[in-house]
């Protein structure tokens, strides 16, 4: 999937809490969402913020995507809140290569 493809799929899909989503599809979209929020706080810290808020969303949806594809449940976004490690668990998971159909779906990418 290239850079415009996830950012339109990530920007389409919200709210998409269901589905899976590719490693290409993840990764562009959090670089995408990084570049937004630095460009934002070169203008203004508030513009920054805002850009951040719009995209808790659909990060938390594609995230979720993403932990479907390895067989995993999307509230295991919930580690993350387990200082340090828990963020390193996730960033493991987030790395994996797709798995074969699972319970979230066939792999249609």
């Amino acid at each position: 999937m290239t850079f415009q493809e996830s950012i339109k799929t990530c920007l389409a899909k919200y709210a998409t809490f269901t589905g899976r989503a590719s490693r290409s599809e993840f990764w562009w979209w959090f670089l995408f969402m990084v570049l937004a929020t630095a460009a934002g706080g070169l203008i203004s810290d508030r513009l920054a913020g805002l850009v951040t808020l719009a995209f808790v969303l659909p990060y938390l949806a594609v995230t979720a995507r993403r932990l479907h594809d390895i067989d995993r449940s999307g509230w295991w976004q919930l580690i993350s809140l387990v200082p340090v490690i828990g963020g390193l668990v996730l960033l493991y998971w987030c790395v994996q290569p797709s798995g074969p159909a699972n319970r979230f779906g066939s792999s249609s990418f």
